[in-house]
Parts: structure tokens; sequence; C-alpha cells
């Protein structure tokens, strides 16, 4: 069971970066507001399905965020693109701040109440004493459409022949007679709208409140860098691999001394120091991406599936 918690999880975390991946990989712009769209994203979703129903939120809180990221870029990105790519994350990382005051100022700062719909509050499967629940297995199947969505529209359609057109010959694909301005804005807002889906799945799944942004906004960089960066392929196996590495982390909760004791080494409290021996896995589960991120840097620096050596 724990296999299926963490592909789950690793599979919100792919729809999370994928938005982020294909900005960069199209646009070379390192949106550090791609999680504060995941968080509006889920705000968004809130609101309506307060005013409605889940499934109200989720066709119209993607679409929200996509106009909002879409305008940004028009207005703000756009102008600060030809000063090169300091001034383009000096202004989305102050967009993060902009978007966490909003937030606060119409939602508050508490968490809100942001709830699983009932049809899918259920067991879907029963394993031993393991109960895997049904929303678990829609956010895996929405994971799923979006993927083959994504590159069906990239790989098999005129929009996607012209996004990769205006990427590597954007001089060439203007001569045809394609806005490429526009082509970037309308890549951009996709990428806003990816991320604002994760946002209305996943804030239900475990929680809506201020601090969402900040506690996904290190891990969908770390995916992006182990995955290869610009690799919508290697984002999904970085994805998968933080998924499963945090989930049995915590699914197993090793000890410290329990590990030594498993490879036949007998050490004592004095060996290490009393805090390290009490050490489990499950406290350290949340520095294990940045871990891999650096093993990854060492090892393999253009990341799983990478190919620029840079």
């Amino acid at each position: 069971m724990s296999v299926l918690n963490g592909v789950s999880y690793g599979l919100l975390l792919f729809m999370l970066s994928a938005g982020l991946t294909l900005i960069f990989s199209m646009m070379g712009v390192l949106n550090f507001a791609h999680a504060s769209f995941y968080m509006l994203g889920a705000y968004v979703a809130y609101q309506f399905s307060a005013w409605s129903n889940f499934w109200v939120g989720l066709l119209i809180a993607p679409i929200v965020v996509a106009v909002l990221g879409g305008l940004f870029e028009r207005f703000l990105l756009r102008k600060t693109h030809k000063f090169g790519h300091v001034p383009e994350l000096l202004v989305t990382f102050g967009l993060s701040f902009v978007v966490l005051e909003i937030v606060q100022l119409i939602w508050g700062r508490t968490s809100v109440d942001y709830p699983i719909p009932a049809s899918m509050s259920g067991s879907l499967f029963k394993v031993f004493d393991s109960t895997f629940q049904t929303y678990r297995g829609f956010m895996m199947l929405v994971a799923v459409l979006m993927l083959v969505a994504l590159y069906w529209v990239i790989k098999r359609t005129r929009i996607g022949l012209v996004i990769q057109a205006a990427l590597t010959h954007p001089d060439t694909t203007e001569a045809l007679g394609h806005n490429v301005p526009r082509v970037f804005a309308l890549v951009f807002a996709g990428g806003c709208a990816l991320a604002g889906l994760a946002g209305v799945i996943g804030g239900n799944a475990f929680i809506t409140e201020p601090g969402m942004a900040q506690s996904v906004g290190a891990i969908i960089f770390v995916v992006i860098v182990v995955g290869g960066m610009g690799s919508l392929a290697g984002a999904l196996i970085a994805s998968i691999l933080i998924g499963l590495m945090q989930t049995f982390a915590v699914g197993l909760d090793w000890s410290f001394a329990g590990a030594f004791t498993t490879l036949g080494m007998t050490i004592t409290p004095e060996t290490f120091g009393y805090p390290l021996w009490k050490l489990k896995l499950s406290q350290v589960a949340p520095i294990l991406p940045f871990l891999l991120l650096v093993v990854m840097l060492v090892v393999r620096p253009k990341g799983i599936m990478g190919t620029r050596d840079e």
C-alpha cells in the first residue's frame, strides 16, 4: 500500500512540476512563483466548492489561474525579459510574496476547510489491514490523463509544433506569420493552469493554508533538477522517486540504532551521541529529497534525463 501512496504523491508532485518544466523548457524562465499558482488553484477551488461543489471548482480554478498567469506574463514578465534572467527571477520571486499577502487578506492566515468530495472519501480497495482511498486513485487518474494530454498536445498537434518551432527558431516562426510573444504567453498560462490543477487536487488531499506554497516550492525545484532541467520525462521519474522515498521513510519509521543493529553492528548511545541515537527515518524524511539533490549534482549534474551540461 505504501507503494501506491508513494506513487500517488509522486504523481501530484509531477502535476505541479510539469508546468514549471514546460515553462522553463519552452521559455527559459525559472518561475519562482510557480508554487504560488498552485496555492491560488487550491484557494480558488475551495471558494467555488463552497459556493457550488468540488467539480465546479475543478473546472474553473485552473482557468482562473491560467488567466492570472497569462496577465502576469503579458504585463510584467514580458517587459523584464529583455533585461535578462536575473530580473525575471526577481519579478517572479516578488510575485510569490504578493500572492501570499493577497491570499492572507482574502482567506485569512489559518487553514480553510476544503474537504474531499463525499463520493470519493471512502476506500477504493483494501489489502490486509491497509485501505487505499478512492480520492488517491482519482488523483492518480487525473495526473495520468494530464500527462497523456500534455504529450499529445506537444507532439501530435499543430499548436505543439508551433510551440517547439518558436522555441528553437523564433525568427523563422514569426516570419511564417505566428505571433511568438503570444505563443509564449499561452505556454506560461498553460504551465500556470497545470499548477492550478495540482492545487485543486492536492489542496483537499493535504491542507489548504497560506504556507502550502512554501512547503512544496523547494520540492518542485528539486524535482526538475534531479529529473533534468526542461525534461518532462525526467520530472515524472524524479517525482515518483521522491514520492516513494518520502512515503517509505515515514511508513517504515526505522530508527538510527535499529539500522545498525540490522547490519550486525553493536553501538551505544555514546557512540554517536544520544540525540542521533534516538533519531528515526521519519524525522529526516523532509530532507531526503535535498540529499538526493546533492548526490545528483555530484554524480550527474544534468539530471536523470537532462541534456544540458550547465
